[in-house]
């Protein structure tokens, strides 16, 4: 399974981004999908997560109620809709695919806020 990322950019406080993430290769085994972000000189941190149906999510709870991820199974895409941007959201954004117990890492995609 390859991930690209797509959709990160420059932003400021309190505005949105959508970021997309396309899976490729062998995608009717990809399970649940989630995102990951790393700031500068930080542990990568689990953002959100959705299962492979879609019917499920969870969300870390410093982006609860302002992110909201989804998955478009027929385009093979999962998405990440971003409110409320605030600076101390500004990361490199990974998605990651879960296949029969193994991860699958995109390369990410930079978000930055200013303030």
């Amino acid at each position: 399974v390859q991930l690209v990322e797509s959709g990160g950019g420059l932003v400021q406080a309190g505005g949105s981004l959508r970021l997309s993430c396309v899976a490729s290769g062998s995608t009717f085994n990809v399970n649940h999908m989630d995102w990951y972000r790393q700031a500068p000189g930080k542990r990568r941190e689990f953002v959100a997560r959705i299962t492979s149906d879609g019917g499920r999510t969870n969300y870390a709870d410093s982006v609860k109620g302002r992110f909201t991820i989804s998955r478009d199974n027929a385009k093979n895409t999962m998405f990440l809709q971003m409110n409320s941007l605030k600076p101390e959201d500004t990361a490199v954004y990974y998605c990651k695919a879960l296949v029969y117990g193994l991860g699958y890492w995109g390369q990410g995609t930079q978000v930055t806020v200013s303030s």
